[in-house]
């Protein structure tokens, strides 16, 4: 089998950031409201997003934080925050949604909430985090343990190290796709960030359509998922990734 050769399609990208399209993965580093303008209502079978909450600042983060943050590439990752733009066009081009932080945005009633329990505390960090869907579900309960930032290494994997400061472990994705998708599903993801979410669908064979902003986070998070994925070759005839 002949290995992909990935260019440079995307006009948002610099010529040192490449877009990723093998298998079911189509990742790009670009504004996500220019990415959902290009498909039509309910194109995405399920949205699973981590929008920016707004709720701190770089610039304002307490000491122990300050420790944390000098580890990450930049600090525009909590700049952006969703506005009613972004969740109108959320909920035209897909048929559902999971929204971690909802909590914090103005959505409709729901009864269907997804709680994400670290099992650990850390200091200045919550014990865990609250994902709103659009489901007609019954609250869903995921335990995982997961150290948080403080030490660079996360959750249960100790290969799992953290580059973004929002990461969220593979598994986490793994489970929400086991619970709320279905095989053939198409999956987009407006604020890929670490990419977690690109491993967990590259595992389970779906398709995922995704994009970051940042091109420093967005060239960390496609290194970890090419790494990823040129791993599985070992047991797979699925072709190598090679940057071009």
């Amino acid at each position: 089998m002949q290995d992909i050769k990935i260019k440079d399609e995307s006009p948002h990208c610099s010529k040192h950031v490449l877009p990723l399209v093998v298998g079911g993965l189509t990742i790009t580093c670009e504004d996500n409201m220019e990415l959902m303008s290009r498909y039509p209502d309910n194109y995405f079978d399920l949205a699973i997003v981590d929008p920016p909450y707004g709720i701190e600042s770089f610039k304002n983060i307490k000491e122990t934080k300050n420790k944390i943050k000098n580890r990450f590439i930049s600090g525009i990752w909590n700049d952006n925050y969703p506005t009613e733009l972004y969740f109108n066009e959320l909920f035209r081009v897909s048929k559902n949604q999971i929204i971690w932080g909802g909590n914090y945005f103005n959505l409709p009633p729901t009864r269907c909430y997804i709680f994400w329990d670290k099992m650990v505390q850390v200091e200045n960090f919550a014990d865990g985090e609250l994902a709103w869907t659009s489901f007609d579900k019954n609250t869903k309960l995921f335990k995982y343990a997961w150290g948080g930032l403080s030490d660079g290494i996360l959750g249960r994997n100790k290969k799992e190290k953290s580059i973004h400061p929002t990461q969220k472990p593979v598994a986490l994705y793994k489970w929400i796709l086991d619970k709320y998708a279905k095989q053939g599903d198409k999956i987009l993801d407006t604020h890929l960030g670490s990419m977690s979410i690109a491993i967990a669908c590259a595992d389970y064979g779906f398709d995922l359509y995704g994009c970051e902003l940042d091109p420093e986070y967005y060239k960390k998070g496609l290194e970890r998922v090419q790494n990823h994925i040129n791993q599985l070759d070992i047991f797979t005839e699925r072709p190598k990734i090679i940057l071009k």
